[in-house]
């Protein structure tokens, strides 16, 4: 494919008998799992199936489904051409058909036609038990088909959730999304829109309009035979017009008046029209009318129809002077052609377009109309491929392989951050999705494998270099090394996440600045010296965020709204998440907890200041405690043996403090004290609902800072939930949470 075409680049057998209708068996989700997976798919009229079509064939012919089809709606009136001649033509068997349409196309009708489905569904979905049951978009049918099946506990993927269209269609979609346990978006403003809407992250998939899969394929060359089938001779390329206009159901007065004048304003125009009837909504039959009334059936400039098989329609679309009136296919399909486009109306103003759309928002005249006409006919715009790459189906079946159908059915709803990220190309393969995650601190360098649910599957680490060009050199030979690995442990690599001591611009993935405990490690270009030698993202943070979104995601800051985060180590850091997103303030300093003062003249810090935390309670200020026992003789006690060439560390003074050295015991005391002192002020501050101790020295410093918070902190905020990390990595999981946030099946 033409890398100049897609903007996605820059990122089971039912054993069960029939049920009966009871408690134990309508809680179709509860069933055991078998091999393989029952998905089941609803379709009600020709436009859903044109993106569901693509679906049912990927899981027919994939043995890990078994597939499933409902048929209802509009597909089974002959007004609308009985399209369910299509499913049967494209050897897909059908295990239900179901009467569901209400005939009158008024407001009423629509109602009857959902209270009818939720009627008969029922019993349908009693004999498949589907796993997992798949609907489409934003028609009135689909609401009554994820109406039951959430009613009677069936996991639901929605596909095209989180869009914009203007009409009451967006009422109909927005409530499915929230209904719908999984989503398949087409856009990344739709998954956008998702999250906004409280949907899980982990839960939906960018995986691009199913339409494209077909449409990218299709042979374009062949077309004068399809031409003449539908147009009876005489019309070649770009001659014709196609009009496809719906009723409007919030202001059907307005909709009939406009489509009146389109029909005007094509006569006047005077080319040949492929004229497509509209659909069942409340209004169509007074379009259809219309159609009548005006002899458009008896005229020879128009070839009126009721449907067109997808494969021919865009071929027709692909051909065309220009198509108008308010249908998404306008919007969606047209514009991978660049074919010219008049949108009429409100309905499909809220979507993304490319250049080919003309927006004629208040089509009250025909001379608008005509004057839309006379600019748009026979030009030719820039293809657009906003709505997908040709890989949908790909990434919605392996998404479907991942659903776990035994975890509880009811759905969280959170409020994740919308986040401006790089989009990156992912390909859902059998490859075990992980991250290249850092964590470069001022003792030692690590650098590990991380897979997706956060296990480290490789890790290796080196002492800190001391100068900035060995540090960087000995970082990218290490990154090198683990890829080489990860590829020998059939690890696909996303991303890197570094995770390093100093204030970091998260932004440009440079170190802005750092203290003395990683000297001269300042204005440092992290990201795009590692992205050059490994052709990956790189992702930058500081030691203290990272420990803090490692424990958001993979630890006791799992779930929860507002935690701080400290890091323990050769220094002290921290962390702050508030209202589930991570804080970095103004100039990427939030949250520095070991440079806060708890002593207006205390021991010297590495930030050139005095009494901050850091000169308490760092592993730092341990060593220096350590060795000035040491060279007192106050360090040894009975049981612990030092060799004459071993350097004196924060180790020995906690050896000492565990075989009983009062001294010791004191010296660690006070780092705990001096460590709870930053947290009661940063409780004062925030107010966070858990602090969560990580690093190796959170454990020895827990009881006194929690000794601490309960003598000098308000009596409001002492009941904070302090805790010692279960992670033995948070620092280096959060660096691989970086990558695994932005570069996982959510985004490609």
């Amino acid at each position: 494919m033409d890398q100049n075409k897609d903007p996605h680049d820059l990122v089971y057998q039912n054993g069960f008998t029939l049920g009966s209708r009871n408690a134990s068996s309508t809680s179709l989700a509860s069933s055991n799992m078998e091999s393989p997976m029952r998905v089941c798919v609803a379709t009600c009229n020709r436009a859903d199936y044109s993106k569901l079509a693509p679906i049912m064939l990927g899981l027919r012919d994939d043995p890990a489904f078994r597939l499933q089809v409902i048929v209802m709606g509009c597909h089974l009136i002959d007004d609308y051409g009985s399209t369910y001649r299509m499913i049967e033509q494209d050897d897909i068997d059908i295990d239900s058909m179901l009467h569901t349409i209400v005939r009158g196309e008024d407001e009423a009708a629509m109602v009857e036609s959902v209270g009818l489905s939720l009627v008969k569904l029922p019993d349908v979905l009693l004999r498949l038990k589907p796993h997992i049951l798949v609907v489409h978009g934003d028609r009135f049918d689909a609401l009554s088909i994820a109406t039951a099946a959430s009613l009677m506990n069936i996991r639901i993927l929605h596909v095209e959730g989180g869009e914009v269209s203007g009409t009451i269609d967006d009422s109909i979609r927005h409530s499915i999304t929230k209904l719908s346990h999984y989503h398949a978006c087409c856009t990344d403003r739709a998954r956008q829109r998702l999250l906004a809407m409280c949907e899980d992250n982990e839960r939906i998939l960018l995986a691009g309009c199913t339409s494209y899969d077909k449409l990218l394929s299709a042979n374009l060359k062949n077309y004068q035979h399809i031409l003449d089938r539908w147009f009876g001779g005489g019309v070649s390329t770009k001659d014709y017009i196609i009009a496809l206009q719906h009723p409007v159901t919030t202001d059907i007065k307005n909709s009939l008046k406009m489509f009146e004048l389109t029909i005007e304003a094509l006569l006047e125009f005077g080319k040949k029209v492929l004229m497509i009837y509209p659909n069942v909504d409340a209004g169509s039959k007074e379009m259809t009318r219309i159609i009548r009334r005006k002899g458009i059936e008896q005229n020879a400039q128009f070839r009126p129809v009721k449907h067109v098989p997808f494969e021919e329609f865009i071929v027709l679309v692909a051909h065309c002077g220009c198509m108008i009136g308010n249908s998404s296919a306008g919007v969606r399909e047209a514009g991978a052609f660049g074919t010219p486009v008049i949108n009429l109306g409100s309905r499909q103003t809220g979507r993304e377009t490319g250049e080919n759309v003309m927006h004629c928002r208040d089509a009250d005249t025909k001379e608008k109309i005509l004057r839309a006409l006379q600019l748009q006919y026979k030009q030719q715009f820039p293809s657009s491929f906003i709505y997908g790459d040709g890989n949908a189906v790909t990434r919605i079946l392996n998404f479907l392989k991942e659903i776990d159908i035994s975890e509880p059915i009811q759905k969280q709803f959170i409020f994740p951050p919308i986040s401006d990220s790089i989009s990156q190309d992912i390909d859902h393969i059998l490859e075990i999705q992980s991250a290249l995650a850092v964590d470069l601190g001022g003792t030692n360098l690590r650098v590990a494998i991380v897979s997706k649910a956060g296990k480290i599957i490789d890790i290796s680490s080196k002492l800190t270099p001391d100068t900035n060009e060995a540090r960087l050199e000995t970082l990218l030979v290490m990154l090198e090394e683990a890829l080489k690995n990860a590829s020998s442990r059939n690890c696909k690599i996303l991303g890197v996440g570094v995770s390093t001591g100093g204030r970091v611009d998260p932004h440009e993935g440079v170190v802005m600045h750092s203290t003395k405990a990683l000297d001269g490690w300042s204005k440092v270009d992290l990201r795009t010296p590692i992205s050059n030698r490994l052709h990956l993202p790189v992702w930058v943070d500081n030691d203290g965020n990272c420990a803090a979104l490692g424990e958001r995601k993979f630890g006791d800051g799992k779930g929860v709204n507002d935690f701080l985060a400290v890091a323990t180590g050769t220094g002290i850091g921290g962390g702050l998440v508030l209202n589930g997103r991570l804080v970095h303030g103004s100039h990427f300093c939030a949250a520095e907890l070991g440079h806060i003062a708890v002593s207006l003249d205390g021991p010297e810090c590495m930030c050139g200041s005095r009494g901050c935390v850091e000169a308490y309670s760092s592993g730092l200020a341990l060593m220096r405690e350590a060795k000035k026992l040491h060279a007192a003789g106050q360090l040894l006690v009975n049981g612990m043996t030092i060799n004459s060439d071993e350097d004196i560390s924060a180790k020995h003074l906690i050896q000492a403090a565990e075989l009983g050295n009062m001294e010791a015991k004191r010296i660690i005391s006070i780092g705990g004290q001096a460590l709870g002192t930053a947290m009661v002020s940063m409780l004062h501050m925030l107010n966070p609902s858990v602090i969560i101790l990580c690093g190796i020295f959170g454990g020895i410093f827990y009881e006194s800072a929690l000794d601490t918070i309960k003598s000098k902190a308000l009596t409001s905020v002492k009941a904070v939930d302090l805790k010692v990390s279960k992670l033995q990595e948070p620092a280096l999981l959060g660096a691989a949470s970086l990558v695994l946030e932005y570069a996982t099946r959510r985004l490609y």
